[in-house]
């Protein structure tokens, strides 16, 4: 893919999404790393309803190691996998206090090192709490650059992520995460992509194949229709 067509993907995403940002409410590091680790597997939507409360009771590290872990279970129980997120939640908390004064590290390389903390959510941290430029690769940026042909169908996360940084003009990354979020989640979804009114149907391979799947059935749909109409 040449850069001239990496760009009309920026631009069109940008014209789209102007405002394109992290959805996961918080108000600092800490709140946004708990926020982002109960987001594996789960909506940004549950989980903003559950921060809501627990953000409100639990301020710092030491106010989730203050409680049982089973108390800790039930006020995070609406989010998937809750139980482990729960015990990762009190392990980092711990680390925190024990290693780095009860602040998040700033470092990629040390973030990742947190229980429950991988990749992708260090830099979503590094990028929205600590203004360093980072690509977080989740299902929706995954899917997107597969589907536009900015990464392979076989790639990795990983190889994902290197490509789209290879791609992306390094001052653009954090909003282009965002943006290719943005339009994964509320027009190129998993099961129903807002193909047929997309502007960048002309260069995605999956939104051709789609439309072309689609008019096929069409055709058959009036064969048959018309079939029935003569008998």
């Amino acid at each position: 893919m040449n850069a001239a067509t990496v760009r009309h993907i920026l631009e069109t995403m940008e014209a789209m999404f102007p405002d394109a940002h992290c959805e996961l409410n918080h108000s600092n590091a800490f709140e946004l790393t708990v926020a982002v680790l109960l987001s594996a597997q789960c909506t940004d939507e549950t989980v903003n309803k559950v921060t809501t409360d627990l953000f409100q009771k639990y301020k710092s590290p030491a106010d989730y190691l203050a409680v049982p872990l089973e108390e800790l279970e039930q006020d995070i129980r609406r989010i998937g996998l809750y139980r482990n997120k729960a015990k990762h939640i009190q392990n980092m908390c711990r680390i925190l206090i024990e290693q780095y004064g009860g602040d998040i590290p700033q470092e990629h390389d040390q973030l990742v090192t947190l229980p429950g903390v991988g990749r992708k959510t260090a830099n979503v941290v590094v990028s929205n709490a600590f203004g360093v430029p980072a690509i977080a690769v989740d299902t929706h940026v995954e899917r997107v650059s597969k589907r536009l042909g900015l990464a392979g169908w076989d790639d990795s996360v990983l190889e994902v992520e290197k490509k789209l940084m290879k791609r992306v003009p390094r001052d653009e990354w954090t909003l282009t995460h965002h943006r290719f979020i943005f339009f994964g989640r509320y027009h190129c979804k998993a099961q129903n992509p807002a193909c047929h009114i997309c502007p960048l149907l002309d260069i995605c391979r999956e939104g051709k194949k789609r439309m072309k799947t689609s008019q096929i059935r069409k055709d058959k749909e009036r064969v048959i229709t018309r079939k029935r109409k003569i008998n």
